[in-house]
C-alpha cells in the first residue's frame, strides 16, 4: 500500500516537470512523458535503489537542447537528432556498466557538480522570461535574450497570470503533502478557460499526444552520429554523477546499500527504452527521488506504480493541457528549479576553505558560456583540479611524538623530534608518472639542504602501486642518494610495490622496505648505530 500511494504521489510530481523539462528542451511534451513512463518503469525493473524515480532532469534536458542548437541540422531532422542523443547516453551507460566503470562517480567532483547544477538553474529560470512576460525573442546567448527582453513591452496579462502561478507555488511548498506544482498548472487551466486567457493574447502550450512510434535508428549520417559524442560523453558524466549523488544519498540515509556499476546499467536500459519510445535523456532527480521517500517509498515498484500512474493522468488531463497558458508553465519550471539557487552549498565549501573557487567557476562557465560549454569546461575543471592535486602533492616532514612510535606532521606538531642525521618525508599523494620525478627531486633537495643527513626515510603509504615511470624514478632517486653518501630507507610500503621492486629485480631496495615508519626508523639506528 505505502508503494502504491508513494508511486501515485510522485506521479503527479512528474507530469508538471515533464511538461516543464519538454519546454526547456524545446521538444513536444509527449518526449519527456514518454521518457518519464519508460524510464520509471525500465529503472524498476532492475535498478538497485528503492527512492530512486529516473526521469527528465533539468540539467539532461538544458544539455540537451544546447546540443539540439550546436548541430547543424534541419528542422525535419531535429526529432531524428533528439532521439540519437538519448541512444547514444544509453549506449555509453552500457558499456560502462559492462566494463565496470563504476568509478566514474568520482570524474565529476560535488563541488563543480553544486556549480553547475546552480549554473543550469540560474540558465534554464532566465530563459523563461520571455515566456513569463509574453514576449517574442530569438534564440541567441543568455545575456543577448536578457537584453531583447528588456527591450521590449510585456504583456500585462501573462505577467500578471505569471507572477500569480509563481505566487501560488510558493504558497503551496511548505506543504509537502500536496502536489504544488500540480495544482499550480490545474488553477492555470482553470483561469485559462474561465477567463478566456487565449483570446487576450496568453500564449497556451498545446497539445499532447502519446502516440508510440515503431522502434528504429533514427536517419542520420554517419558525420551526424560522431558529432553527436563530444557532447554525449560529458552529458553521461554529470547525468551519472547528478544521478549517484540522489540514489547513494538516499541510500546512505537508510541503511540501503547500492552498486554504482548496477545503476550503471540500470540507467542504460532506462535510457535505451526511453530513446526507443522517442523520449528525453533520464536520470534519477533530486526532487523525484525525496518525493518518493517522503511519501514512504518502501521498493523499486513505487517508480513503477508512478509510471503507470502517470500514463493515467496524462489520459486524463491529455484535453485539457492545450489551454494550459506558458506563463503558468514558466512559472511552474521557475519555481521548480529554484532550489538550485540556494546559496548553502557555496557558503559551506567557503566556510570550508575548500573548492569554493571551483565551484564558482563552474557556476560562472555556464552562465558565461552557455550550458553545453560551461558543461565541458565543468568536466575539465574537476579533472585539472584532480590532476593539479596529484601533480602538485604537498610534502610533509615527519617527527616523532615523544615517548611514543607515532610520526606526524611536524608542522603540526612543533613538539615532534627526527632522529639525528635522519630526515623523514612523506608525500600526501601516491607516486605515478606525472608526479614522481618531482617529488623525488623535491626530497632530494631538502636533503641536500640538511647538511646533517646521513640517511632519509620516504614514507609510501599513499602509493598503493607503481608505474614503470614511477618506478624508474624511485630507482634512479635511489642511486642518487648513494652517490651522495645517504642512505635511502623506504616506510609503509604496499605488497604491490614490493611485487613491482622484485620484478625491477631490485632487491636492495627491497631489504630497505619496511612496513612502518618507526620499524625504517629503527632499521636506520641499527644499520647507522
Amino acid at each position: 500500500m505505502r508503494n502504491i500511494i508513494a508511486g501515485l504521489s510522485v506521479a503527479g510530481l512528474l507530469l508538471p516537470e515533464a511538461v516543464a523539462y519538454a519546454a526547456i528542451a524545446g521538444l513536444p511534451v509527449q518526449r519527456a512523458v514518454m521518457a518519464a513512463i519508460l524510464g520509471c518503469l525500465a529503472y524498476a525493473a532492475v535498478g538497485g535503489s528503492r527512492f530512486a524515480i529516473v526521469s527528465p532532469t533539468s540539467s539532461s534536458a538544458a544539455i540537451l537542447a544546447a546540443t539540439l542548437a550546436a548541430m547543424p541540422i534541419s528542422g525535419n531532422q531535429r526529432a531524428d537528432l533528439a532521439t540519437a542523443v538519448v541512444l547514444a547516453v544509453a549506449a555509453l551507460f552500457l558499456l560502462a556498466a559492462l566494463v565496470r566503470l563504476g568509478g566514474l562517480t568520482q570524474m565529476v567532483s560535488r563541488p563543480v557538480l553544486r556549480g553547475f547544477a546552480f549554473g543550469v538553474a540560474a540558465t534554464v529560470i532566465l530563459r523563461q522570461w520571455p515566456q513569463m512576460v509574453g514576449v517574442e525573442v530569438a534564440s541567441g546567448s543568455l545575456w543577448a535574450l536578457l537584453r531583447e527582453v528588456w527591450a521590449q513591452a510585456w504583456h500585462g496579462w501573462s505577467l500578471g497570470i505569471g507572477l500569480a502561478a509563481l505566487a501560488v507555488y510558493y504558497g503551496l511548498k511548505p506543504l509537502r503533502a500536496l502536489p504544488g506544482a500540480l495544482i499550480v498548472l490545474a488553477a492555470g487551466i482553470a483561469a485559462s478557460l474561465a477567463l478566456g486567457l487565449a483570446g487576450r493574447g496568453v500564449a497556451m502550450v498545446g497539445a499532447i499526444s502519446l502516440s508510440l512510434e515503431w522502434p528504429g535508428l533514427p536517419a542520420l549520417s554517419f558525420a551526424q552520429w560522431s558529432g553527436l559524442w563530444p557532447y554525449v560523453v560529458p552529458l553521461v558524466l554529470i547525468l551519472f554523477a547528478e544521478s549517484w549523488g540522489t540514489i547513494s544519498g538516499l541510500a546512505t540515509a537508510h541503511g540501503d546499500r547500492v552498486s554504482p556499476n548496477r545503476e550503471l546499467a540500470a540507467l542504460g536500459l532506462a535510457n535505451l527504452a526511453a530513446g526507443l519510445g522517442r523520449g528525453m535523456p533520464v536520470g534519477a532527480g533530486f526532487s523525484a527521488g525525496m518525493a518518493a521517500e517522503a511519501a514512504g517509498a518502501k521498493g523499486r515498484a513505487a517508480g513503477g506504480i508512478a509510471g503507470l500512474a502517470l500514463v493515467a493522468l496524462v489520459w486524463l488531463a491529455a484535453p485539457l493541457l492545450p489551454a494550459l497558458p506558458e506563463p503558468v508553465l514558466a512559472a511552474v519550471v521557475i519555481g521548480t528549479l529554484s532550489h538550485g539557487l540556494h546559496p548553502g552549498p557555496f557558503l559551506r565549501l567557503w566556510r570550508l576553505g575548500r573548492d569554493f573557487w571551483i565551484a564558482a567557476a563552474a557556476a560562472a562557465a555556464v552562465l558565461l558560456f552557455g550550458v553545453l560549454n560551461g558543461m565541458l569546461i565543468a568536466v575539465a575543471v574537476s579533472l585539472i583540479a584532480m590532476l593539479r592535486r596529484l601533480v602538485a602533492p604537498r610534502m610533509v616532514a615527519l617527527g616523532r611524538l615523544p615517548g611514543s612510535q607515532s610520526f606526524v606532521d611536524m608542522a603540526r606538531h612543533p613538539e615532534a623530534e627526527t632522529p639525528a642525521g635522519v630526515t623523514l618525508w612523506r608525500p600526501s599523494e601516491p607516486l605515478f608518472f606525472g608526479n614522481a620525478a618531482p617529488i623525488l627531486a623535491l626530497v632530494a633537495d631538502k636533503v641536500a639542504a640538511s647538511r646533517a643527513a646521513k640517511a632519509v626515510v620516504l614514507s609510501l603509504e599513499e602509493t598503493f602501486d607503481l608505474d614503470s615511470s614511477a618506478l624508474d624514478e624511485l630507482l634512479a632517486f635511489d642511486l642518487a642518494m648513494r652517490r651522495a653518501g645517504v642512505r635511502l630507507q623506504l616506510a609503509r610500503v604496499h605488497d604491490h610495490v614490493r611485487d613491482v621492486l622484485a620484478a625491477a629485480d631490485a632487491r636492495d631496495l627491497i631489504a630497505r622496505s619496511s612496513y612502518s615508519v618507526a620499524d625504517a626508523v629503527a632499521a636506520l639506528e641499527v644499520t647507522t648505530g
